[in-house]
C-alpha cells in the first residue's frame, strides 16, 4: 500500500498540468495565428496567458462544435 501512496503523490496537480498544456498551447503554430487574427495589440496587452489560451480553446471548441 505505501508504493501507491508514494506513487500516486508523485502525480502532478491540476495546476502544473494546466501550466504545462498552456505553455504548450501558447506556442504552437495554430494559437500564434489565432492571436494574430483574433486580438488587437490593445487587447493582447491587457489579457493574461491564462485568458487568451482560455479563450482560445473556447473558440475552437465551438469551431468545431459545427
Amino acid at each position: 500500500m505505501a508504493s501507491f501512496s508514494a506513487s500516486r503523490n508523485a502525480q502532478p496537480n491540476d495546476q502544473e498540468i494546466w501550466n504545462s498544456l498552456k505553455q504548450a498551447i501558447a506556442t504552437s503554430s495554430g494559437f500564434k495565428r489565432w492571436q494574430i487574427e483574433t486580438l488587437n495589440d490593445a487587447e493582447m496587452r491587457e489579457l493574461s496567458l491564462d485568458q487568451c489560451v482560455s479563450r482560445y480553446l473556447k473558440e475552437t471548441l465551438e469551431t468545431l462544435a459545427y
